[in-house]
C-alpha cells in the first residue's frame, strides 16, 4: 500500500494587532460668545488627544451638563449668562471637587486670576493668548498642574512668600468680594440696580446693600461717584 505523504502546512506569523487609538480627553466649553466657542471647538478637536464633548452658553445649563457629559476638564469664561464664571466655578467645585477647570477669559488676569484660583480653577489664560498657549494650558491642567502667565504667576508667588495683602484703607478693587466686583463691573457697564438684580437673580435690596459696601470700601460717598469710578475702571481694564 502506497504510503501517504503529508506536508506540514506552513503557518504565517500572526500580524500584530493594530495599536488602539489613545483615548481622547473630553473638554466641556462654557462660554456665551458663539464666535469664540466655534473657534476653540475647532482648535481642540484638531488635537489628537482632545475632543469637545459639549458647549454651554449659560450657568443654568452648566452643572447639569457636567453631570450628564462627565468631561475630563471644563473651561469657563468670567462673563456668562446668568452669573459669572467665578460664582459658577464655586458651584462646580462644591459638587465636583476633583473636576479640573480652566478659566479662558477676555478679562484682565491681573484682576481675576487670583480670584479664579481661590474659587477652584486650576489656571487662567486670556482669550488673546496664542492657540498654542490655550492648548498648553488645557494639557497642563489636565495633567494636574497649574497654568498662569509668567507675570501673574510671579506676582502670586511673591504674595505667598511675603504674606503681602491689600492694606486696610487702600482704595483698590482688590478689596471687593467676587460678588461686589461683579456688581461694580455691571455699574460701570451702565446697568441699573434693577437690571443687575434681575440678571444675577438677586433682590434689589441685596444689590443696594452690595453697592453700599462697594462705596465704603472704595471711599466713595455718593451714587454718582460710584458710577464714575466704575465706568473709569471698566474703561481702564478694556484698554489694558
Amino acid at each position: 500500500m502506497a504510503k501517504a505523504s503529508s506536508k506540514a502546512s506552513a503557518q504565517k506569523p500572526a500580524s500584530p494587532a493594530p495599536a488602539a487609538a489613545p483615548k481622547k480627553r473630553r473638554v466641556l466649553i462654557v462660554d456665551d460668545h458663539p464666535i469664540f466657542r466655534n473657534g476653540i471647538i475647532q482648535l481642540i478637536n484638531h488635537e489628537p488627544d482632545l475632543e469637545v464633548c459639549g458647549e454651554i452658553c449659560s450657568a443654568a445649563q452648566a452643572l447639569s451638563a457636567v453631570d450628564e457629559l462627565r468631561p475630563d476638564i471644563v473651561t469657563l469664561d468670567i462673563s456668562i449668562q446668568g452669573t459669572n464664571g467665578i460664582e459658577l466655578m464655586k458651584s462646580i467645585r462644591a459638587v465636583h471637587p476633583q473636576l479640573p477647570a480652566l478659566m479662558i477669559s477676555m478679562h484682565e488676569e491681573s484682576t481675576y486670576a487670583e480670584r479664579a484660583l481661590r474659587a477652584g480653577a486650576r489656571g487662567y489664560v486670556m482669550k488673546a493668548a496664542s492657540s498654542d498657549k490655550v492648548i498648553e494650558a488645557i494639557r497642563r491642567v489636565l495633567g494636574g498642574g497649574l497654568y498662569l502667565s509668567e507675570a501673574i504667576g510671579g506676582r502670586l508667588l511673591n504674595t505667598f512668600l511675603t504674606g503681602r495683602i491689600a492694606e486696610p484703607g487702600t482704595s483698590s478693587v482688590e478689596q471687593l468680594s467676587d460678588r461686589e466686583l461683579e456688581i461694580f463691573r455691571a455699574v460701570g457697564e451702565g446697568r441699573g440696580t434693577r437690571e443687575i438684580a434681575r440678571s444675577l437673580f438677586l433682590s434689589v435690596k441685596t444689590v443696594e446693600t452690595h453697592r453700599a459696601h462697594i462705596k465704603e470700601k472704595l471711599h466713595l460717598k455718593t451714587a454718582p461717584e460710584l458710577v464714575r469710578a466704575a465706568v473709569e475702571w471698566v474703561n481702564r481694564e478694556a484698554n489694558l
